[in-house]
């Protein structure tokens, strides 16, 4: 039951990015993700809960062994039923909803500044060498290492952070999505680069957090990824300088 609500919430989330999450603007005869210009609350609204679903719909895949086994351990002590698991799972994707709104008022800076444009892409060679070599410099310090650690060993994070209760589960939940944020927050910034609505790109971001979170080596390829985008940083950094 835990498992087919966690799809499901997985299978929408990605649903409403590909109907363009309510950025969809007609252009020259075609339709196409876009932000608009002045904003206004409405728009910002929009813009939260584009970045909030967009969060569910990459982050929430690689929470899903943790909340399963905690759903698991549950069951097995009779205790919290289908409801903690769900609120393992609100709490986990609270702690996204406030990297969102960061993320939002990111996206509006960068927009009033000119360095992102309205197709929601970085406009700036430079701006997008930095953020590639700053998510990279992230990649292979020991804050990310340790919180990779937490997310690819969810026992060993239940037993660390164990609360009983629905109250406990919502603070179980929260950990994890602090661990996670500390984790991703940098791979995140990548979605300025590539643009915020370009399907492929947050794809490839999604399947790598998979990966680095799932697949044994998770360090290793941690920091191959981090390496891979230093270089591609510095390169973007030397040819804006020409």
């Amino acid at each position: 039951m835990v498992w087919l609500a966690l799809a499901s919430v997985i299978i929408l989330s990605w649903a409403y990015l590909i109907a363009g999450a309510g950025t969809m603007q007609e252009m020259g005869g075609m339709t196409m993700a876009m932000s608009i210009w002045p904003w206004t609350i409405p728009h910002a609204v929009t813009m939260f809960f584009m970045w909030l679903v967009m969060m569910t719909a990459m982050m929430l895949p690689s929470a899903t062994p943790a909340i399963l086994l905690y759903s698991h351990i549950c069951r097995r002590g009779n205790t919290g039923g289908f409801v903690a698991p769900m609120l393992f799972a609100l709490g986990y994707l609270a702690v996204w909803a406030g990297f969102s709104v960061i993320a939002v008022c990111l996206q509006f800076l960068l927009e009033w500044t000119g360095f992102l444009s309205s197709m929601m892409e970085a406009t700036n060679i430079a701006l997008s060498g930095a953020m590639l070599f700053a998510a990279g410099l992230y990649q292979v310090t020991p804050l990310k290492y340790s919180c990779l650690r937490a997310c690819r060993s969810p026992l060993d994070f239940l037993m660390l952070h164990w609360h009983t209760g629905k109250t406990g589960a919502l603070k179980i939940g929260m950990w994890h999505g602090a661990y996670c944020v500390a984790c991703c927050w940098a791979l995140m910034l990548l979605l300025y680069v590539g643009g915020m609505m370009n399907l492929l790109w947050i794809v490839g971001i999604t399947i790598y957090v998979l990966v680095e979170k799932l697949v044994p080596g998770g360090r290793t390829i941690a920091t191959a990824g981090g390496a891979a985008l230093i270089v591609s940083g510095g390169l973007l950094l030397i040819t804006s300088l020409r």
